[in-house]
């Protein structure tokens, strides 16, 4: 147990002993009086407690943290983005030239990942979130909520100009160099994977996406969509809330779970499907899918709906996401050409 953790514990017990003290023993029993604006009720000792003690697992935790180190080291947003570094490690997700919409990008670990992947200036990176936060340098950053029609609109909007978001082409880096950095990237191991991948049938089913990419309609120009999104915490408005550590911080509501299992899961599973209606409306033929969830009871329905949508789906558990946490990923692979949306979506049934 911490010093902190002692004293504050020390100081609870004081304050009940006080209170005892001072309360006469004789005192008759008079109904509580409704609160008004001038006693609005205060935030008890063991609340204070409670809440210290979980932020100091949390810190310790991290102090012994190696992905957490070494994202400071690396200067990235949070150890999260080592999570999107090992996916794309596996199965070579981005490359320079992609469109890449990052669904909860705050605090940006993702998205300063994807920017780099995609070469700034070549391709283009697009943060959605809820919280008010600066993007990394290179990356678009929509502020509102997600599941709103005005939002999704707003990025929608955005996407369709093909040159928003991108940096302006250097004059000095001719056609003919940006060909060489495109083909940099797609080296001797990109080349034994296309060739050794799944056989012929992988083969067949991307020539059949490439002779039906052309039909696609102009809002498909998504490469690659992430979610990494989570159910933020209800807002308190309490004004004896309101400090900087509150449970009313937007970056405490944003970066914490509920701790009810179930709660999570069935949240997590939510956000999972509205960023796959938006992947739905957005993804390119051949295009990619990430998303973020709480294993439950649900997740294996989710992923049928994916399997209707993607050539391969597969669960990751990134080396640097915690054993301990429920926290896991689904990597949709190559959008395929003909989706049937009541597949996907038990639209039908």
């Amino acid at each position: 147990m911490s010093p902190l953790h002692r004293l504050y514990i020390l100081m609870a017990w004081l304050y009940i002993v006080v209170t005892l003290l001072e309360q006469p023993l004789s005192s008759p029993i008079t109904p509580a009086s409704p609160p008004t604006p001038d006693r609005l009720p205060q935030l008890s000792p063991l609340t204070s407690i409670r809440h210290a003690s979980s932020n100091s697992r949390w810190i310790s935790r991290q102090k012994g943290d190696r992905f957490a180190k070494e994202a400071k080291v690396a200067n990235l947003k949070s150890r999260a983005a080592f999570k999107l570094l090992q996916i794309n490690e596996r199965y070579k997700i981005f490359k320079p030239g992609m469109t890449v919409v990052d669904l909860g990008f705050a605090p940006g670990s993702w998205s300063q990942v994807a920017i780099e992947l995609v070469r700034p200036g070549l391709g283009r990176v697009v943060g959605v979130d809820l919280i008010p936060v600066a993007p990394p340098k290179g990356v678009n950053g929509v502020q509102g909520d997600f599941l709103s029609r005005d939002t999704q609109e707003r990025v929608r909007e955005l996407l369709r100009d093909e040159n928003a978001g991108r940096a302006r082409p250097n004059p000095l880096l001719q056609d003919g160099d940006t060909q060489a950095v495109l083909e940099e990237e797609e080296g001797y191991v990109d080349r034994e994977r296309a060739a050794t991948a799944d056989g012929r049938s992988e083969r067949e089913g991307e020539a059949k996406n490439k002779s039906e990419a052309k039909q696609e309609p102009d809002e498909k120009c998504v490469d690659v969509v992430l979610s990494d999104m989570s159910a933020p915490w209800e807002i308190l408005t309490s004004s004896n809330l309101s400090g900087k550590n509150s449970l009313s911080n937007p970056y405490y509501r944003m970066m914490n779970t509920s701790g009810n299992r179930f709660k999570d899961h069935a949240g997590s599973m939510d956000l999972c499907r509205s960023a796959l209606y938006f992947a739905y409306d957005t993804l390119k033929v051949g295009g990619h899918f990430v998303c973020k969830f709480y294993q439950g009871a649900e997740d294996k329905h989710f992923e049928k709906q994916l399997k209707a949508m993607f050539h391969k789906v597969h669960r990751e558990k990134p080396e640097s996401s915690r054993s301990e946490s429920k926290e896991a990923f689904f990597v949709g692979l190559k959008r395929l050409a003909k989706v049937d949306q009541n597949s996907v979506f038990d639209e039908g049934s």
